[in-house]
């Protein structure tokens, strides 16, 4: 997992609030394991009509926003069903954080898992960014994770909260698999003495 340190890019608009993980990625594209390849199918059926074509007054149709690192949208963001797929689709798309007041349960620890910094902000402050985000790409959005603050265009500082534990891995890109790596030489250690100690045990026996 890519660690997350600090991010400055480009600022998409989403003023919607209950952005559903089936808005986020469509259930019928949820047919692969694979994390790659699912970019493509963010925002489907909002970025494409029923012909495949794209749809465009939408904000990540347009220009700089194709390029969008960082989304801002309203309340409730990423509820409905529990699809690990919507932020690796968030993220094979190239956004890396989401600004929204408050997310889904399962999605927001989902997004902390797969790389993907979410920041809960006050909705009048989302609308401040949102607005913020309109200007284009010479707008540009700084979210530093290690000072927990989101900086505006202007240069206004905005703190955000975040849990610790979280925060370390993230600033050090460990998931799930790199938590545990880190205990590979005491893991290693524990199953030598397990074959040692109980040499009986089918499957257990030093060869």
């Amino acid at each position: 997992m890519d660690k997350f340190t600090t991010l400055t890019g480009i600022a998409a608009p989403l003023p919607l609030a209950n952005v559903d993980t089936d808005k986020i990625i469509p259930a019928r594209f949820l047919k692969t394991i694979k994390r790659s390849g699912l970019g493509q199918f963010a925002f489907y059926t909002l970025r494409f009509d029923e012909q495949g074509n794209e749809r465009p007054d939408f904000v990540l149709n347009k220009e700089p926003y194709r390029k969008a690192e960082i989304l801002i949208a309203h309340e409730n963001f990423g509820c409905g069903s529990s699809r690990e797929h919507a932020p690796w689709a968030l993220l094979d798309f190239g956004i890396r954080c989401v600004i929204a007041p408050d997310f889904a349960d399962i999605f927001h620890n989902n997004c902390f898992k797969n790389g993907i910094l979410p920041v809960r902000l006050p909705r009048a402050i989302c609308d401040q960014l949102i607005e913020d985000a309109k200007l284009g790409g010479n707008a540009r959005i700084t979210v530093d994770l290690e000072r927990q603050v989101v900086v505006r265009p202007n240069g206004e500082e905005i703190r955000f909260e975040i849990d610790g534990f979280r925060k370390h891995l993230l600033l050090n890109g460990l998931d799930d698999i790199g938590q545990t790596l880190q205990h590979e030489t005491a893991i290693g250690a524990h199953e030598a003495r397990q074959k040692a100690e109980r040499a009986w045990v089918p499957g257990l026996a030093v060869a």
